[in-house]
């Protein structure tokens, strides 16, 4: 099995080495990873400016650029042959609900999907047992012959912060949502302008049972597949309706 890994986090972050370790125990594993935290930056593109790479050790490399950038780069130009998996992760807190929307880590696995490859976004809801998250991963693999993992879906993987045999169980999910995040923070620089923070994110709105954060909250494995279509396919009829007597 070949194995592409990317994250969010950066290249040098816990998550992502210890996924790339475990890893390597059933695949060839090669790293392609940011090389500083770009958390947030969801399925952007550096168009602007070219794409620097280093290599940081035997088949693990740090570019200059974005999650979305690092996959781009390893499926079109670093890889001789495609891999079976993309595996994004495993990152430093949890993506649950509207996170997703603004997390580099799906993003990651999002592109590896349009790119024609089976992949998985993996996250810890926390910052402690990694290699739960990373065994986890694991097990799904290792698995994947008899699960026939769906080719036309990304899995979302939120994964409680405990130690592996303390789970109480693999739930599939659909994603929960929040509140509007809280104000945003506002502070001084040191030559007395206004400086912003983004504010952090707000409770939780809809999070029942079957929802992923309602998994996480039981200690349970939070499998939520996505889809890339954002097409709004039960309003069509309505509003080719509505633009019709405009025409």
């Amino acid at each position: 099995m070949r194995i592409l890994i990317s994250n969010d986090d950066g290249i040098f972050a816990e998550g992502i080495n210890v996924l790339a370790d475990v890893l390597s125990d059933i695949a060839d594993v090669v790293v392609v990873a940011p090389d500083r935290n770009k958390s947030g930056a969801s399925n952007s593109l550096t168009l602007e400016n070219p794409l620097r790479v280093r290599s940081v050790a035997k088949q693990r490399h740090s570019i200059e650029g974005t999650p979305t950038d690092c996959v781009h780069f390893a499926l079109n130009e670093l890889l001789d042959e495609k891999p079976d998996f993309v595996v994004s992760g495993i990152n430093h807190g949890a993506n649950l609900g509207d996170d997703v929307l603004y997390s580099g880590t799906v993003a990651a696995a999002t592109e590896g999907f349009f790119l024609g490859i089976p992949s998985i976004a993996v996250s810890l809801c926390g910052q402690t047992h990694f290699a739960t998250a990373a065994q986890v991963v694991k097990t799904l693999l290792n698995h994947n012959s008899k699960l026939n993992f769906p080719k036309d879906r990304i899995l979302n993987v939120n994964v409680p912060d405990c130690r592996y045999e303390q789970l109480s169980g693999w739930k599939v999910t659909r994603l929960g949502a929040r509140h509007r995040s809280e104000n945003m923070i506002c502070e001084t620089d040191p030559r007395g302008k206004p400086i912003y923070w983004i504010g952090p994110p707000g409770p939780t709105q809809d999070a029942g049972e079957g929802t992923d954060f309602h998994a996480v909250e039981h200690h349970q494995v939070s499998i939520t597949p996505l889809q890339v279509d954002l097409t709004a396919y039960d309003s069509i009829d309505a509003l080719s309706q509505w633009i019709n007597k405009i025409n």
